[in-house]
């Protein structure tokens, strides 16, 4: 699966515990600048991840809305692996999008 991860500056140990989830592959967006506003969801991404603790506020309604029209899973986390993990757990869409991708 590939995944857009938008918040935090850096992402720490979070790749690591993302390929648990079977998320391979990410694109990175610090969402700290007004301009990442207009930048538009990769194509291929299956979900998206707002760390919401390191983020501007409005690139996170916008991600949200664009997660919507796009279909995609968006989960909302803490920069924290424990938090990450918790919230990936209880994550029924991506559990689906992640079954359909095996198949």
């Amino acid at each position: 699966m590939k995944a857009l991860l938008v918040g935090a500056d850096r992402l720490g140990n979070i790749p690591e515990a993302l390929s648990e989830y079977g998320i391979s592959e990410y694109t990175h967006w610090t969402g700290r600048k007004k301009g990442m506003r207009n930048m538009q969801v990769p194509p291929t991404t299956d979900m998206i991840i707002v760390f919401y603790d390191f983020v501007e506020h409005n690139i996170t309604k916008i991600i949200k809305e664009k997660a919507k029209q796009s279909d995609i899973p968006c989960v909302f986390s803490k920069r924290a692996c424990s938090d990450l993990i918790n919230k990936l757990d209880n994550c029924r869409d991506c559990k689906l999008r992640k079954l359909q991708k095996n198949n």
